[in-house]
């Protein structure tokens, strides 16, 4: 484990299969007494800025990010239109973790059910932002959907829209139309899964706007449950992260203007100090990355911490 008295950068647990990802350490913890595997997700404190991992922790971003992940699957399991896999958050559910390990873990993992991942990101907008602004401004649509004229950035649009994207192992995801999306998932599949992204986009942004936030877009991803042999079956979850600042746009409601970026909730504070040290030549936006002066660190993660203040008290 590499640490600093309140952050962990990364995991080194016992499990085999393990991945590491931009932010979070994956585990696989084998099927026991019949029952299925399942996946140990630890949300790290490390974040990355133009498909870079920075070299400097942001001390508690993964405590928050899980917080607030968390509550929006209790929330959503009360919507009650589709599981999802989160089993539990507790380091002493997690089979033969030993408890010498409970620290790097305790307020940043979830423990889910094993899947197979569908391998489309299923990402509704509600507002033009983004790379879907750069379509528009360009062909009038987003993902191959018409949208009126005269939009500006960061515009709310006439009604949520869903707009999938390949799941990209190193880089940018690509966004895609439905009809291609389609022909990696399965037409049925793609249109019960639109319309479960579609229902909660739409009553998490109610929910949110109620407490002073904008929740311009996000994506959501699912699977397919595993049986205990590490079958697929045809049990559709929400997995993965949901709703977060790092997966979802988050803006101030008291500062929303239309026509110019908002600030947010996630880690464009990076980003846009990052945009300065490229500015005066000092980063070329390749590995590796700079280290983050105290003032960056302290003020990102004060924003994570303030969404989910915001949101959940």
């Amino acid at each position: 484990m590499n640490t600093t008295e309140t952050s962990v950068y990364e995991t080194q647990l016992p499990f085999e299969g393990r991945r590491q990802g931009k932010v979070r350490d994956i585990y696989q913890i084998p099927a026991q007494n019949g029952e299925a595997g399942m996946v140990l997700i630890i949300a790290s404190d490390r974040i990355s800025a133009f498909d870079v991992v920075m070299p400097t922790a942001v001390s508690g971003k993964g405590q928050e990010l899980t917080r607030i992940s968390t509550k929006w699957f209790d929330f959503i399991r009360d919507l009650n239109i589709i599981d999802d896999h989160l089993i539990s958050t507790n380091p002493e559910d997690v089979p033969g973790l030993d408890a010498s390990l409970y620290e790097q873990c305790e307020g940043r993992m979830m423990l889910g059910r094993a899947c197979e991942v569908i391998p489309v990101e299923f990402v509704v907008r509600g507002y033009l932002a983004g790379s879907g602004w750069k379509e528009y401004q360009n062909d009038g649509t987003v993902c191959g959907i018409a949208l009126p004229d005269g939009l500006k950035l960061s515009s709310k649009l006439p009604e949520p829209i869903f707009t999938p994207a390949t799941k990209a192992v190193e880089g940018h995801d690509e966004n895609i139309d439905f009809d291609t999306a389609c022909k990696v998932a399965g037409k049925d599949v793609m249109e019960r899964l639109r319309s479960v992204a579609l229902e909660i986009y739409t009553k998490a942004a109610e929910y949110a706007a109620e407490r002073g936030i904008i929740l311009a877009d996000t994506k959501f991803e699912f699977g397919y449950a595993l049986d205990a042999d590490g079958n697929k079956t045809d049990e559709l979850l929400l997995i993965d992260e949901v709703l977060t600042p790092d997966s979802s746009r988050f803006w101030p409601a008291d500062d929303y203007e239309i026509g110019r970026e908002q600030d947010s909730f996630d880690k464009q504070y990076v980003r846009n100090w990052l945009e300065t040290i490229v500015t005066s030549g000092d980063w070329d936006k390749t590995p590796p990355g700079p280290e983050l002066p105290t003032e960056i660190v302290d003020g990102t993660v004060a924003r994570y911490r303030e969404a989910a203040t915001r949101l959940f008290n």
